[in-house]
């Protein structure tokens, strides 16, 4: 007991430290996100169709091969009328990530179960030397 009370500045910041490398996995960190590699093979055993979200110009600039654009501002209004079939994976892709992650949450509520975020967004795809065309 002793050494707990002399020592309880160490305890408390292993605790903290501990509690910091395991709260991306209570959290999920991966929920709703996948690899470019992974999303490369929904695309090609589950036909998944890719949306990027970001703004047309960055859209034109260079995207994933074969991806449909609506801006993350617009996700609500149009992404039913552009991906009607909502049974088949939906990849959601932006510049970094962050933009994709949220339109997840979107995507799930009009109903895509199927939505995931492609972590690291273009940046990642590139990194893969995956195919981009630009508009």
């Amino acid at each position: 007991m002793k050494f707990i009370v002399d020592n309880w500045m160490l305890i408390l910041i292993a605790l903290s430290s501990g509690g910091m490398l395991a709260w991306p996995m209570v959290r999920g960190a991966n929920a709703g996100s996948l690899t470019a590699q992974g999303a490369v093979q929904l695309i090609n055993r589950e036909r998944a169709v890719v949306v990027d979200v970001r703004e047309p110009e960055e859209f034109a600039a260079g995207h994933v091969t074969g991806a449909k654009n609506v801006p993350l501002g617009q996700l609500e209004q149009k992404l039913a009328t552009t991906v009607k079939n909502k049974s088949l994976p939906l990849l959601l892709v932006c510049a970094t990530g962050a933009r994709a992650q949220r339109a997840v949450a979107t995507a799930k509520k009009l109903g895509y179960e199927q939505a995931q975020a492609v972590a690291g967004g273009l940046k990642s795809w590139k990194d893969a030397n995956l195919p981009v065309e630009k508009a």
